[in-house]
């Protein structure tokens, strides 16, 4: 099935019905599937540790994502502060756990877009958005009405709300999720959620509906899915479930970058068996398992240890 493009008028109508709908979660939130149902708009906070408020630790083009992300421009990449997981190997622990950064409006956030536009950004890239779901949607609204024409990319650990995905149906049109883990004891274990693999199984089924196959153009990703893949030390993050799940449930044309760039980050060295850098060995492993699943589309890194 070929999905169609969307338009900025068709996303701006649909943000115009639901940006009201997703504000409404922030009060009771549950936004994300922690579902810890404290009221962000008095400053609580909950897992994620963020309040109502768009903490964002950087806007800058990026050129280190995917080839069809960075293209030669760069990704205009938005880090947000927060995180609804808690790895034990985060390498952006600074943002993602010690929560780094200053808050801003939704305005400001669509002024900082409109910026990485005119800097010659090939797309917005939203880097941890789960637990901000309806504050970046308010935040595109604003933006595509002051003139914002670029793909949005949508980056997220893969630990993501089905009613926040489908409220953004029509609106993302790339999605970059991850998938971690094959097994629940090491999602509990390693990153604070027992229930990711399920959760996460749900999300990418439903993202690909959203958006189908990755398309690019002139080298450059216009709409799809493209799924990231970090391959943890001894098999801990699943890699032969998980490609055989999304070559058998997904796509075999699904795009799927296959990382090599674990390092023992944050609370690593607290964790035997992740306590040392992925082995040559280990990644060979993985990609083994790629070409076996037959996935067609892989962005397969030198080797980083």
């Amino acid at each position: 099935m070929r999905h169609e493009r969307f338009s900025i008028e068709s996303k701006i109508a649909i943000l115009e019905k639901n940006v009201p709908l997703a504000l409404e979660y922030l009060s009771d939130c549950t936004i994300c599937p922690r579902e810890c149902h404290v009221d962000r708009t008095t400053d609580d906070s909950g897992e994620c540790g963020m309040p109502a408020e768009l903490g964002i630790s950087s806007a800058n083009l990026h050129h280190g994502e995917e080839p069809p992300i960075s293209g030669t421009g760069g990704s205009g990449t938005i880090f947000l502060s927060g995180c609804n997981l808690h790895c034990q190997y985060c390498q952006n622990y600074p943002i993602s756990q010690y929560r780094n950064g200053e808050f801003y409006s939704s305005a400001e956030a669509a002024s900082m877009m409109i910026d990485l536009e005119k800097r010659g950004a090939h797309n917005i890239n939203f880097v941890t958005p789960s637990h901000y779901v309806p504050q970046l949607m308010e935040a595109m609204l604003i933006a595509y009405k002051t003139g914002l024409t670029m793909p949005i990319v949508y980056n997220s650990s893969g630990y993501d709300s089905l009613e926040m995905l489908k409220l953004l149906d029509g609106i993302i049109d790339i999605y970059m999720p991850d998938m971690r883990y094959d097994d629940p004891s090491n999602s509990a274990k390693y990153s604070d959620v027992t229930d990711y693999p399920e959760i996460n199984r749900i999300a990418i089924r439903e993202m690909h509906r959203q958006v189908g196959v990755l398309r690019v153009e002139d080298e450059i990703a216009v709409q799809g899915l493209l799924i990231r893949h970090l391959v943890l030390p001894k098999g801990i993050s699943g890699s032969k479930v998980i490609f055989d799940f999304i070559a058998g449930e997904i796509s075999a044309e699904t795009f799927v970058a296959v990382m090599s760039q674990f390092f023992p980050a944050y609370n690593a060295c607290n964790h035997p068996d992740i306590s040392k850098r992925l082995t040559q060995a280990e990644y060979d492993e993985a990609i083994a398992w790629f070409d076996e699943a037959g996935l067609a589309n892989g962005y397969i890194q030198p080797y980083f240890g």
